[in-house]
């Protein structure tokens, strides 16, 4: 989606928030001397550890096996936060790919997000990871925007079952507007494009699943226009302030 995206024309940055279990560099076949870890201890800038992928993203890489990195202190959050609004060069897009599960780092850079985007499979796990995630951001975080994209399905019209499945059960226990993003099919090419660590939209552009990606930053690209302060970078150093001054009750 990231490669999509830039490939619109979009400045993109892709930080990997799986903080630890980080996975985004290895996907693309990208070595990284330097990783958010370093950031968070001052050694280095998050200019300084920044990767080039494809179509110009930038990746911001995690640390991965680093369990100390899953539970950052307020001071290393703010550190993240400082990192991030230093950037000198103009971000228009930011996604921020975090690690399965409902912890803290999670919660905190979810909540930060203009929109929270929630994959789904449709299998029962998968169903009830994706409603505990969107119970927590909304009850403990305030978070009432969601949309869903329904990954690995047979036809779009399991997708929309998938959707509606979710939506019964947070109409009726949660104040959330859950809106559906679309889906990317099962895919064998997509399988390989991770084996061959490269991006499924440029190694195999014509498969189903790069096909679904390219829609999907189309929809993503003429539905909003990111503004400083209210989209993109600023958007997001922003609400990580406000989360943090929540968290420590300032």
């Amino acid at each position: 989606l990231a490669v999509s995206l830039a490939s619109r024309g979009r400045e993109v940055v892709l930080f990997d928030a799986d903080l630890g279990l980080a996975n985004v560099d290895i996907a693309l076949g990208l070595k990284s001397k330097y990783d958010i870890r370093h950031v968070v201890s001052g050694e280095r800038t998050l200019e300084e550890i920044l990767l080039e992928g494809p179509e110009g993203i930038r990746i911001v890489p995690a640390s991965s096996g680093i369990s100390s990195m899953t539970d950052l202190s307020s001071q290393q959050q703010a550190g993240l936060v400082r990192a991030f609004s230093e950037l000198s060069f103009a971000v228009d897009t930011l996604i921020v790919d975090t690690g399965a599960g409902i912890d803290k780092s999670v919660q905190t850079f979810s909540s930060a997000c203009q929109t929270v985007i929630v994959v789904i499979c449709d299998e029962p796990t998968s169903i009830t990871d994706a409603y505990a995630l969107i119970k927590v951001l909304n009850k403990q975080c305030g978070v009432k925007k969601f949309e869903l994209l329904a990954n690995m399905v047979e036809t779009e019209a399991q997708g929309r079952q998938l959707y509606g499945k979710i939506c019964s059960v947070a109409d009726r226990f949660l104040d959330v507007h859950l809106g559906y993003l679309g889906a990317v099919p099962r895919d064998d090419f997509l399988r390989k494009s991770i084996q061959q660590q490269g991006a499924v939209v440029q190694l195999y552009p014509r498969s189903k699943s790069a096909q679904a990606l390219t829609q999907l930053a189309k929809n993503i690209d003429s539905s909003a226009s990111p503004q400083e302060g209210s989209g993109g970078l600023g958007f997001f150093v922003e609400r990580l302030i406000r989360h943090r001054s929540q968290v420590i009750g300032v």
